[in-house]
């Protein structure tokens, strides 16, 4: 999307653009978003600008770095062009040409004392100001997830996050007290989207009324909620509806990772069913196979949602289900697999949560302009280090 030529820097960057370290580039000033993080660390300490350490820190991710140590490793290889267009400093010691960039302690000290919130909340403003302003934003995943290897206070820190169905951005991700935090950190989560109209999709864990009433009176949004046996009246009011005498209304096959999926899907239109605003109900059936077997295994679940039959077409609920799944295949596997975010042991205050930021920045950016392969895109990003900024939307100056 090409930027407004008009749009201004804010005033914290004045001293940046005086150096002349960026040039407007066509997509929305990433820098931009970043100033408006506060800066935790005293004016006295401060050698190097938070915008440039952010912005250094995310360039390094793109390039592939899983650790603080291999941010700072990537920044001390920059050349200097590169340096100047992530606006460090100039060097005093070694001359006025010569930009400086922040120690591994630096770096480590600053995302420690950061609003990780604050930064996610600047990431996810960026990645939904950058995709197409005329494309409606559908559907918003929310789901959590555990960093196995990095515990505060003896206890493993937990994220809860919300993610565009389609792109794969980031909108909003705060840390809650463990899985059973997701629900009391659901509507903190959201308060501060623009959710009119969307259809916000969420697991088991979220199927309560108040979430509900919070989605569709206070945010004027739709729900598309999993039903499980933590609802086991619910669950049963929906298990007991007629199924066999409602017709398949959506049929997928697909065979990939080793095996077969039938999934077959029908919907009841619902009143005063006992649940806020439910308009639909929704029986999804799974049927497995393994390429190496001939056993079958099927999994049958139950949904309920807002939306109604003229806002929702069998097939868009479908989408929509198979849509949620992108936030544990599309975001939490990639950050395992790639990023190795599981293995990573860093636990110094927000630092755990800043760095699950950056790898959601890296791979919404990457992923915006549709399906890619996150692996070979960051060894693309890492084999030119001006990649990574262009593709922040950061040119030389």
């Amino acid at each position: 999307m090409p930027a407004d030529l008009s749009s201004s820097i804010p005033s914290g960057l004045t001293a940046l653009s005086q150096a002349d370290p960026l040039r407007p580039a066509e997509t929305p000033h990433l820098l931009a978003y970043l100033a408006t993080v506060t800066d935790p660390r005293t004016r006295a300490g401060r050698r190097h600008p938070l915008v440039a350490i952010l912005v250094l820190a995310a360039a390094a991710v793109l390039a592939g770095a899983r650790s603080v140590a291999a941010i700072a490793e990537w920044a001390a290889d920059a050349p200097q062009p590169v340096r100047a267009a992530l606006g460090t400093r100039r060097d005093p010691r070694t001359g006025h040409w010569v930009w400086a960039v922040p120690s591994e302690t630096t770096i480590r000290r600053t995302l420690a004392r950061l609003d990780a919130e604050a930064l996610a909340a600047a990431i996810g403003a960026w990645l939904a100001d950058r995709d197409r302003p005329d494309r409606r934003r559908r559907a918003v995943a929310v789901d959590g997830k555990t960093l196995r290897g990095a515990k505060r206070d003896g206890r493993q820190v937990h994220l809860l996050a919300a993610m565009d169905h389609t792109t794969r951005a980031v909108l909003a991700q705060r840390q809650v007290d463990g899985a059973p935090g997701e629900v009391p950190g659901f509507r903190p989560l959201l308060a501060d989207l623009d959710l009119a109209d969307v259809v916000v999709t969420a697991d088991a864990l979220q199927t309560h009324p108040d979430a509900a009433e919070f989605l569709v009176t206070g945010k004027q949004a739709h729900y598309l909620l999993v039903v499980k046996a933590n609802q086991p009246t619910l669950l049963g009011r929906c298990a007991r509806l007629a199924w066999h005498r409602v017709p398949v209304l959506d049929r997928t096959r697909d065979r990939a990772h080793g095996r077969v999926e039938l999934r077959t899907l029908k919907v009841v239109t619902v009143h005063h069913f006992g649940f806020p605003h439910a308009a639909q109900v929704i029986q999804v059936t799974r049927t497995t196979r393994q390429l190496r077997t001939r056993r079958w295994r099927t999994v049958t679940i139950y949904a309920i949602t807002s939306l109604t039959f003229a806002q929702a077409s069998p097939a868009r609920l479908a989408d929509h289900i198979r849509g949620h799944w992108a936030i544990e295949n599309g975001l939490h596997y990639l950050r395992d697999t790639t990023f190795a975010e599981d293995g990573s042991q860093l636990r110094t205050g927000a630092g755990p949560h800043v760095m699950a930021c950056l790898r959601n920045l890296a791979i919404g950016a990457l992923c915006q302009a549709g399906p890619v392969n996150l692996a070979a895109a960051l060894r693309h990003h890492a084999r030119d280090p001006t990649r990574p900024l262009a593709t922040l939307g950061i040119t030389l100056g």
